[in-house]
């Protein structure tokens, strides 16, 4: 999501409803707000000092973004008591205390103040503010339409949204959802309060994707990096059988002259072996004939 013109997964809910496109938001990156509020994770707010301190023995492990990917790991795999205790025990924050802030106002749906929050985050690229804000206020248009406050989002639509002369295509879309019924979003019966929730992660979500990593963490990226070294390991294994595939964390993978395969699966007896008049080796003649085939 680099641009203003690439494709916004966000312009979708012009069509669909807020049921059809929580349906589509899952591994989320954040902890479960419904069930674990971000403030109640926090014993008390964390302030990053700084830390330089590189571990490991090839000197190239900052400590810091270490234990960010594993506190944002605990976190991904449901452990949110033991990531939101790493953060407090190393004094090092997944994220910056503003950041945390920003996203709970997401979550609650506090746009006007997660727009104030969003420009005091410190973010350099001012088309990264300009996009977000609008991603942001494009979700408080849809919620304002699902409540049935017309006027209100119509407002919304001309005073903050257009402003920003961003992408007017999806401009005139939005504009669809108040013009045409058949354009506008509506809300499942059954829980509307959950829908919304899931909607404004799947917001922080791409938000996520959007912000420079010091803002935001990648998701998963611990995982990625456990699931990159053993490619690698795979890659630099020269007697690899490819029908072994349990491979453990705990060890190398490596593996020994016993694991070459040994035992003759296939016999191919149908093709006829004899000196081949193309090459003028000893194997089918077949091969030679569908190269020269290839060839010409």
């Amino acid at each position: 999501m680099g641009g203003a013109e690439d494709d916004e997964p966000l312009s979708k809910r012009v069509k669909v409803s807020f049921g059809e496109s929580a349906d589509h938001s899952n591994g989320i990156f954040l902890r479960d707000p419904a069930s674990f509020p971000l403030s109640d994770l926090m014993v008390r707010p964390l302030e990053f000092q700084g830390d330089d301190e590189i571990v490991g023995r090839k000197g190239v492990v900052k400590k810091v973004e270490l234990v960010q990917i594993i506190a944002e790991a605990l976190y991904s795999l449901g452990y949110k008591k033991a990531g939101a205790q790493l953060e407090e025990e190393s004094g090092i924050p997944l994220h910056p205390s503003l950041v945390n802030l920003f996203m709970q106002q997401i979550l609650d749906g506090r746009w006007d103040e997660s727009i104030a929050t969003l420009h005091k985050i410190g973010l350099v690229d001012e088309k990264i503010v300009k996009l977000a804000s609008f991603m942001i206020l494009e979700q408080k248009f849809f919620e304002l339409l699902d409540r049935e406050k017309v006027m209100d989002a119509l407002k919304t639509l001309r005073t903050e949204i257009a402003p920003l002369c961003i992408n007017s295509d999806r401009v005139r879309n939005l504009s669809l959802c108040i013009l045409s019924p058949s354009q506008q979003v509506v809300s499942g019966e059954s829980g509307p309060e959950i829908m919304k929730i899931k909607l404004r992660t799947k917001l922080l979500e791409e938000l996520q994707g959007l912000f420079p990593t010091t803002v935001m963490p990648p998701e998963k990226r611990l995982i990625h990096l456990v699931e990159q070294g053993l490619e690698f390991q795979l890659g630099s294994c020269s007697l690899h059988n490819s029908l072994i595939n349990d491979m453990s964390l705990l060890t190398d993978h490596h593996c020994g002259i016993d694991q070459i395969p040994s035992q003759t699966l296939q016999v191919r007896s149908h093709l006829s072996l004899d000196t081949c008049l193309t090459c003028k080796h000893y194997h089918s003649r077949i091969g030679c004939q569908l190269i020269a085939l290839l060839i010409t």
